[in-house]
């Protein structure tokens, strides 16, 4: 352990805190699609690759492609469509293969997901090399910000905002709103729904595509600040499983709040024990299993 002042402990803090909205925001969708559909979905690293390589092919490479080189999607445009292609390529994997297992065991599921994330990532490897790849955020977003203690880029504080409002948007839609409380159902016992009219496989469609598309925004936000690869979401998934299983398989809320503090954790075991650092989630991981197998905000069987 080394001395640290206050002004490094506290910039720490904060990129730990960028990378906690990421975790935040891919657990809370593994955490829809397993509380709503009961489905551990292995592609959910994959899908938050392809909507990086979908907003960097958009933003740096359609317009050579076109035989128009200065041709490019504007950011806010991609932030849109890429998720949305993700959801919709992700509604389709539901639709014609995860349909057919919901009456097994999870583990068909799990297997399942696994094979696609493989060929998605061995297709994006072969399309485009293992290097890196990048794009500048916006315009308006280029550029640091003094907060006292550091020079933060605009685009973190952007991804930190954008983040947190997702999050909460998203809690408050599953937990407080007529819909989530329509989607809870379903999963309980969904012929009495369906008797009040409810088309319930679109309604478990349409929640798929809207997990899948938590990923494809983090893929998207996160492609300005960190490189674009084929593996770069095999990566973050197993961090995000952590999280899952810290704070509860199908709790949204516990996914939203153990993201945000794991990341937290994350940037000070950095300042204080960087070695420890890769491993911290997972030793954490381990020991709510121990004090508390459903997660702490799971409930138990």
């Amino acid at each position: 352990m080394t001395d640290i002042t206050l002004q490094a402990f506290m910039a720490q803090l904060t990129i730990g805190l960028i990378g906690g909205c990421f975790y935040a925001m891919l657990s809370m969708g593994l955490a829809i699609i397993f509380g709503l559909l009961n489905i551990i979905n292995f592609t959910h690293g994959a899908q938050f690759m392809m909507a990086a390589f979908l907003a960097w092919i958009g933003l740096t490479q359609v317009g050579p492609w076109l035989g128009y080189p200065d041709f490019q999607i504007n950011f806010w445009v991609a932030l849109v469509l890429a998720p949305l292609c993700v959801a919709l390529f992700g509604m389709g994997i539901e639709r014609t293969l995860l349909r057919r297992l919901y009456h097994l065991d999870h583990l068909y599921g799990l297997l399942l997901t696994f094979g696609v994330a493989l060929v998605m990532e061995g297709a994006f490897r072969y399309a485009f090399g293992v290097s890196g790849q990048g794009y500048e955020p916006p315009e308006i977003l280029q550029g640091p910000v003094d907060i006292g203690f550091m020079l933060l880029p605009k685009y973190r504080i952007f991804v930190v905002a954008a983040s947190l409002l997702i999050c909460f948007a998203t809690w408050y839609l599953f937990e407080r709103t007529k819909l989530g409380a329509y989607l809870r159902a379903g999963t309980e016992n969904p012929r009495l729904l369906q008797a009040f009219g409810i088309n319930v496989p679109v309604m478990i469609t349409l929640t798929y595509g809207f997990g899948v598309a938590l990923a494809g925004i983090a893929g998207v936000l996160a492609a300005p600040i960190m490189q674009v690869t084929p593996l770069m979401g095999g990566n973050l998934l197993n961090i995000v499983f952590a999280v899952v299983v810290i704070g509860g398989l199908g709790s949204i809320l516990g996914a939203m709040m153990t993201g945000l503090a794991l990341g937290l954790i994350e940037g000070l075991t950095k300042v204080v024990y960087p070695e420890a650092s890769t491993v911290v989630v997972f030793v954490i991981m381990a020991i709510a299993l121990l004090v508390r197998p459903a997660g702490l905000f799971g409930r138990e069987a």
